[in-house]
């Protein structure tokens, strides 16, 4: 008989479920705990956005660094540091967790040592100037990327595990909703804080909450029940991981998608800079901040459902015009900061430079997860993503040194040269054949 726990009673209503709960894809025992399991994920999931995005280095990081005079070149890495630090190893990661009869605590740890990385961020904030302060958050930063890989892996296998297949799109969906409406909370806050004068003091405390977030996150998570499961192809990781590498040497279909994705990096590289020309030109008010953590946050909620609709039609046309939109605002910023003293010290620029960036970037990666996603299936569409992942970490350390390089000229120069490979991405894009 069905428990009438208020758990159960919500988790029948959110997902509609009047008579026999789905167990699609889940152990007959695991399904009785669904309902728990299902919100003590979205909670655990929010508190972790929720971090993220107080912490995120195209916004906060980005003005952190800039505020206590980190020299650019290091904020030229704060993007790729984070991305690749989680991404790189993910082969030999995922196959470390297949030996775990429970993967629950590999999240949890890895939640843990985000926490830890993300203090000593903040300290180091709150103490140090310049390039001192420039290398100790790189340093930390790598630590977080590196523990943020180990949760990634961990989170899709319980997910697996736990929640029925026909029910784990809507539990993404509930955990954005709710993250995003907290979002736009803490960037209110912050232009509210404003007013007051915020320092250093107050975006270190703001690093310290983020932080918080995950060590919330991994004391919610620890309490999910987690049935044991199979380990086997949990050997050899690096022989597997050599052996799936073949596949960019093989699979020409493959390969062209992963020198297009490479080269739309721009669209996530590009936007630390916007938030280092906003500091230069207008100032470090904590306003700014919080505008570009509100615009960032409505750009991902309105064009989401609208890149999505797109992507079913064509994902490809939806990566590569998406790319345009990044690399034409990026040329345009170039032009106007360069060349029209009236208009680079417009508050409004930065901001609204930012929103339409989010929207770009939000087509950007839906359209590449629908191209992966659409192009294969099975093991196959596994080994596409962690393969294509693992380059990509690697293309962007190199991209990243690319823009420290550039950031030696100007910082409206990075934008232009990641907005170029952001040009050639999009007919990169657009001469890939269509898998929908």
């Amino acid at each position: 008989m069905k428990s009438n726990s208020w758990t159960e009673k919500l988790y029948d209503y959110v997902n509609n479920e009047e008579d026999a709960r789905i167990c699609k894809d889940i152990e007959e025992s695991a399904c009785q705990y669904t309902p728990k399991n299902y919100f003590l994920i979205l909670l655990s999931n929010t508190f972790s956005k929720l971090g993220d995005t107080l912490s995120n280095p195209k916004t906060v990081l980005a003005w952190v660094m800039s505020y206590v005079n980190a020299p650019v070149y290091l904020i030229s890495f704060i993007v790729p540091i984070r991305e690749s630090g989680s991404m790189l190893p993910q082969i030999i990661i995922a196959s470390y967790i297949r030996t775990k009869e429970k993967r629950k605590w590999v999240y949890v740890i890895g939640a843990l040592l985000q926490f830890i990385s993300m203090v000593a961020i903040g300290l180091v904030t709150l103490h140090a100037t310049g390039s001192t302060a420039g290398w100790l958050i790189i340093v930390f930063l790598i630590a977080f990327s590196l523990s943020r890989g180990l949760c990634s892996v961990a989170s899709k296998d319980v997910l697996g595990k736990t929640i029925p297949k026909t029910r784990r799109g809507r539990l993404k969906g509930y955990t954005v909703s709710v993250s995003g409406v907290l979002v736009l909370l803490a960037g209110l806050y912050m232009m509210y804080q404003s007013r007051n004068g915020a320092d250093i003091t107050f975006y270190s405390y703001t690093i310290f909450f983020a932080s918080a977030m995950w060590l919330i996150s991994a004391l919610i998570y620890a309490g999910i029940k987690e049935f044991p499961g199979a380990t086997a192809g949990g050997q050899n990781g690096w022989k597997e991981a050599i052996e799936r590498m073949s596949l960019v040497r093989t699979d020409s279909q493959f390969r062209r998608f992963i020198i297009a994705r490479s080269l739309l990096l721009c669209s996530a590289l590009t936007a630390p800079f916007y938030v280092v020309l906003a500091q230069r030109y207008l100032g470090k008010e904590g306003y700014l901040l919080g505008l570009f953590i509100i615009a960032n946050g409505i750009a991902s909620i309105i064009s989401a459902p609208v890149w999505g609709r797109m992507a079913d039609k064509s994902s490809k046309n939806v990566m590569g015009f998406a790319a345009i939109i990044a690399s034409v605002l990026g040329v345009l910023m170039f032009c106007l900061v360069s060349f029209a003293p009236i208009a680079k010290n417009a508050y409004w620029l930065y901001p609204l430079a930012f929103f339409i960036l989010g929207i770009a970037h939000s087509g950007v990666r839906l359209g590449r997860k629908t191209y992966i996603v659409d192009m294969a299936g099975g093991n196959k569409r596994t080994d596409y993503v962690a393969v294509s992942n693992t380059i990509i970490g690697g293309i962007l350390l190199v991209t990243g040194g690319i823009s420290a390089a550039a950031s030696v000229i100007s910082t409206e120069g990075v934008i232009l040269v990641l907005s170029l490979f952001g040009i050639a991405g999009a007919y990169t894009s657009y001469k890939l054949p269509n898998v929908e």
